[in-house]
């Protein structure tokens, strides 16, 4: 979205004629969710971690005014007219200044013993990720209007809002009364509803909002902009020029993507375009007239590798005798590992062993691993780190990937730890030493992709906007 003047410029100037009758929908600018909330991958805190955490209230108010000078500054680079910038910047004063209002009052409530404001603090964190995507949609419609486009600012936020409305009526009254036909709707990633987005998605709430608008609009076909194509391998491991666009792929394929936290699309919001039956398509964002990849309930053509990626991971694995013929460990193990907020993205087992793969914080891990230990003193509990590399397709039953998987990771030194294929043919897992995992990924991708029938020359990237085109 920082690169919002070239979007402009490819997804709507581009084609003048095919304005309207699409809905796009934003997220944020880059960087501003992390400082309003906290850093997505360091944990560096933002305005809401610092008041979480602050009693003095300086630290947040500080905050507060460095995101607020961030967004004005983002703004500032893509507004070229002095009365846009005006605009702008007074409506990120108008949302600062309310947020700050609010968090003043929650301060002086929980100066009082009979307050807890630790039951409002999810409010809190929701109205403030709200503010990225209500400041990003409103300089993207400035900006549309200025080249004649007739976008219009909807704000799902609930800024001011006194009502607290389910997520569908949100969107039935936000679309009320717009005419897609002469009208752009620039509409933002999050929206304020009694279900409450953060608390069920927390950050992967803008693809939720976009798939169930979709579905809700009855859109022809759903389109998700990246700053690049998406593609079989990150080009960065294998080159630019051995990747390939994967071209059509099933949903199976992108909830894989996203259980290996490759983020195609979020599985609940494939989930929903899934049931109303609108395809998603994946495209790059600065070449409007390729036409992407599409996801549906088709897939891709059979027999073909689609994707090699990795991940690293923990392997948490629990061994004890005992266990043989004994119900209930398995769930024990389960309980632990969520209610530390641990995602699994495989596990194995067999009579007295059961290992799980773990994306999580090590400190959370070690937590699971004691409450296990609590349960069950007489078992050994390991930890330790590894990577796995995904070999994914939407149908691989003719593929002998488990097979040509290991030849290729012998013939490049790289000795597998363990592997495993499930019967629905769609991924073959491998687990490694972490340090071979890139080697290994360049190295599957070039037996099963690289070396296959079918070239497609592409990039793969990162996520951008999105929007739904209605029939």
């Amino acid at each position: 979205m920082t690169r919002v003047p070239e979007l402009v410029d490819a997804l709507f100037l581009h084609d003048p004629a095919a304005v309207y009758n699409r809905v796009f929908v934003v997220s944020a600018f880059g960087g501003i969710t992390n400082k309003l909330l906290e850093h997505k991958k360091t944990g560096s805190p933002g305005i809401y971690a610092r008041f979480a955490n602050d009693d003095s209230g300086a630290g947040w108010v500080d905050a507060l005014r460095d995101t607020a000078d961030s967004m004005c500054a983002t703004h500032a680079e893509i507004l070229t007219h002095d009365g846009d910038r005006e605009r702008a910047d007074a409506f990120v004063r108008d949302r600062m200044e309310g947020a700050r209002a609010c968090m003043l009052d929650l301060q002086r409530l929980g100066s009082y013993g009979h307050f807890r404001i630790d039951q409002q603090m999810m409010t809190l964190r929701e109205l403030l990720s709200g503010m990225g995507e209500a400041h990003s949609a409103f300089v993207t419609t400035l900006l549309l209007q200025r080249h004649g486009v007739n976008a219009r600012f909807v704000d799902l936020s609930g800024w001011r809002d006194e009502e607290n409305p389910t997520l569908a009526d949100r969107l039935t009254q936000a679309m009320a009364g717009i005419d897609l036909s002469a009208e752009l709707p620039i509409v933002t990633g999050y929206a304020q509803c009694s279900e409450g987005l953060m608390r069920e998605y927390d950050r992967g709430y803008s693809e939720v909002v976009f798939a169930h608008l979709a579905a809700q609009t009855a859109a022809s076909e759903a389109i998700i902009h990246k700053e690049f194509h998406l593609s079989s391998a990150d080009p960065k491991i294998v080159g630019v020029d051995a990747v390939r666009k994967i071209g059509r792929t099933s949903y199976d394929v992108a909830d894989q993507l996203s259980n290996l936290g490759m983020e195609a699309i979020h599985p609940n919001a494939a989930r929903v375009l899934r049931r109303a039956d609108v395809p998603l398509r994946v495209k790059h964002a600065f070449e409007p007239d390729d036409p992407g990849t599409l996801i549906g309930p088709e897939g891709g053509e059979a027999n073909r590798v689609e994707m090699v990626t990795g991940l690293p991971v923990q392997a948490f694995e629990v061994h004890e005798p005992d266990m043989v013929g004994v119900k209930g460990y398995d769930a024990t193990i389960l309980q632990a590992l969520t209610r530390h907020n641990l995602w699994i993205v495989s596990k194995q087992s067999n009579a007295n062993t059961i290992t799980h793969y773990i994306d999580g914080s090590l400190k959370a891990l070690r937590r699971a691993e004691q409450e296990v230990q609590k349960t069950y003193p007489n078992a050994e509990i390991s930890t330790r780190a590894l990577a796995m590399v995904a070999v994914i397709g939407s149908d691989l039953s003719e593929v002998s990937v488990l097979s040509q998987g290991l030849q290729a990771l012998d013939a490049a030194g790289v000795r597998p730890l363990a592997a495993q294929q499930g019967l629905r043919r769609i991924e073959v897992q491998f687990l490694l030493p972490r340090d071979d995992m890139d080697r290994a990924v360049k190295a599957l991708h070039d037996a099963l992709v690289s070396n296959a029938k079918g070239k497609r020359g592409a990039k793969s990237g990162s996520k951008g906007g999105a929007q739904l085109r209605v029939a």
